[in-house]
């Protein structure tokens, strides 16, 4: 359970940062060309990265925490998915072996937690 909660807290706080470092750098073309599309995909992000980093610092009910960090791990596999197919899409193959790590921690996380509802 350490490592659901360590890990979550740690893509939560990055998944912010390379949000302010990508918009304060200028490096979102889609605010010119698919504004509306990259507000709703960053606003998810954000979303997914709140409820991460809550989840896994701040709840301290077990039981809401646990639920609410296996929810989190559905968004960041969603979030994940959808954002290699960008990366997919312009061939930039490190961005996709990096999704995929984080979809294969998303998914052992989501495991852990299924395993500690069981007992």
């Amino acid at each position: 359970m350490k490592f659901v909660k360590i890990s979550s807290a740690i893509i939560g706080m990055l998944m912010i940062l390379q949000w302010v470092f990508f918009i304060v750098t200028g490096n979102i073309p889609e605010f010119e060309t698919a504004p509306v599309s990259i507000a709703f995909h960053i606003s998810i992000e954000i979303i997914t990265a709140v409820l991460l980093i809550f989840s896994s610092l701040i709840c301290k009910k077990r039981v809401i925490r646990e639920t609410l960090l296996l929810y989190g791990q559905g968004m960041l596999g969603y979030t994940v998915i959808n954002s290699a197919g960008y990366f997919a899409q312009s061939g930039q193959w490190l961005f996709l072996a990096m999704f995929a790590v984080l979809l294969l921690i998303s998914i052992y996380n989501a495991v852990i937690l299924f395993r500690q509802r069981e007992h």
